[in-house]
Formats: C-alpha cells, sequence, structure tokens
C-alpha cells in the first residue's frame, strides 16, 4: 500500500512535505491507527445512516416546529447503541483492552453523550435559532462530530 502511494505521489517524494506525508502514512500503519480510522470511518457512516433513519422522520413528522433539536436524543441513542457493538467489535479490534463491569460502557456513553451535544448544539443553532433545513445538522453531525468522538474512543474508551 504504501508503494502505491508513494508510486501515486512520486512526482511529489523529492519534496519533503511528500517525504512527510508519506512518513505519517507508514507510522499510521505502524501503529495499527490507520486501519481503526477507517474502520471507524465504515461503522460511522453506518451510524449516521441509523441516526439519519430515526433523526428525519421525527423532525418532519413528529416534532413540532422549532423543536428540531429534540429529535436528536433518540437519534443519538439508538446510533450509540449500534456503535457500542460495532466499534468495540471491529473498529478498534486489537487495541487496548476490554474490562468487565459498568466502568468501559460508561466512558463510551460519556463521549456519546458529548457527540450528542455537538450534534444538539449544531441542530438548535442552525435549525432552531438559525432558520435553515432540518437536514443542515447532518453536516457537522458528519464532518465534526466523528472526529472528536474517535480521539476520545480511542485513548480513553477502548484505549
Amino acid at each position: 500500500m504504501v508503494a502505491v502511494a508513494k508510486r501515486c505521489i512520486g512526482w511529489r517524494a523529492k519534496d519533503k512535505g511528500g517525504t512527510r506525508v508519506i512518513a505519517r502514512i507508514e507510522r499510521l500503519m505502524a501503529n495499527g491507527m490507520l486501519g481503526q480510522l477507517i474502520r471507524f470511518g465504515i461503522v460511522g457512516l453506518l451510524a449516521t445512516g441509523v441516526y439519519s433513519a430515526v433523526y428525519l422522520p421525527l423532525v418532519y413528522h413528529v416534532v413540532p416546529t422549532g423543536y428540531a433539536f429534540v429529535a436528536v436524543i433518540p437519534a443519538f441513542v439508538v446510533a450509540a447503541t449500534f456503535g457500542w457493538f460495532a466499534h468495540g467489535r471491529w473498529s478498534f479490534q486489537g487495541h487496548g483492552t476490554r474490562t468487565e463491569g459498568a466502568g468501559q460502557p460508561i466512558k463510551f456513553l460519556l463521549v456519546q453523550g458529548f457527540g450528542m451535544v455537538l450534534n444538539g448544539l449544531f441542530t438548535l443553532g442552525m435549525v432552531d435559532l438559525g432558520g435553515l433545513a432540518d437536514w443542515t445538522p447532518l453536516i457537522p453531525a458528519v464532518l465534526v462530530t466523528p472526529f472528536a468522538t474517535f480521539a476520545l474512543n480511542r485513548s480513553w474508551v477502548f484505549g
């Protein structure tokens, strides 16, 4: 894989920036983080689908206008439940330890709660206060929240 990456950006190989990019990719591959990040992204996309499948029907058919943030709670609970099993068994396989008892699930719930608060703030600010379309908070929910929760999950929950 690194050889392919080197060939693809070989024209930049003499450039120190290109060399740094390749070195960074090699470090990520060596410590397993690249695979974790890819698996986390796949599970994240699936969890985003689960989240959207709960959030959008609620916001369009159940929750009164002006209260879209209320739909964030059940959507995040369902997506977080999916994420706990998928991330624990696949995304972070072979990384860190799995502990018995409630400690690790509580940490996971705290991280997901942080993500839910972020998504709730995006929704409140963009839809309820900003007047944007109901679907617009899904953009930062996909582009911001996953990176924050990946870092916390890798270092604190599954680390």
